[in-house]
């Protein structure tokens, strides 16, 4: 279900969304972080995986969970993050033009990247084929600063702070990338034989 798609289901219905009561979203999945509002810009998953992977592996509290080389709407972004001394390189590309760019530097040996985000669609999915039209890169910037602002004002900024994964992992789950999560949660695929 695209956003378009939903908009279109709630004009049908002729619901008046602006005046809605607020709720609170349904339990367990209700809590959000701000890393899990900012997947829709580019350089948000990256953004959301150093705020976690910085945590898990100085076993210290970031200082400024904000990194800002890896934002914006230019089409390749590459930058160096510190975790303690252990430099970790990154980049980010959106459309599959600039994703090309970043696979011919690993190609030709003149990068050596640790962790690469690529979305397909401009901007990332706020640019993408399901969002409101017209998009255009002033429209793609203003979804992106509100993205940044939403991350702002949730009380959780970091996937590994939220309350309800927390509890997911202490009841269902065992530790993070123990054996129980990743049986459940990793999909794993096998070629098939077509009929």
């Amino acid at each position: 279900l695209t956003t378009r798609e939903l908009g279109r289901m709630i004009r049908e219905t002729g619901m008046d969304f602006v005046n809605l009561p607020s709720e609170k979203f349904d339990a367990p999945m209700g809590i959000a972080t701000g890393a899990g509002v900012i997947f829709g810009a580019t350089g948000g998953v990256m953004e959301a995986a150093l705020r976690t992977v910085s945590e898990v592996v100085t076993g210290k509290p970031l200082e400024c969970i904000d990194f800002h080389a890896v934002r914006g709407l230019t089409g390749m972004k590459e930058a160096e993050v510190s975790l303690d001394g252990t430099v970790v390189k990154v980049a980010v590309a959106h459309t599959l033009a600039n994703a090309r760019l970043i696979l011919e530097k690993i190609r030709r040996g003149e990068a050596d990247y640790h962790f690469i985000e690529i979305m397909a669609c401009p901007g990332g999915c706020i640019g993408g084929g399901g969002q409101p039209v017209p998009i255009s890169a002033d429209i793609r910037q203003k979804r992106i600063d509100l993205i940044y602002e939403c991350d702002q004002s949730h009380e959780f900024r970091k996937s590994h702070d939220n309350p309800a994964i927390k509890e997911l992992y202490d009841t269902w789950l065992g530790k993070p990338n123990g054996e129980k999560a990743h049986h459940i949660l990793h999909t794993h695929y096998q070629q098939q034989k077509r009929q």
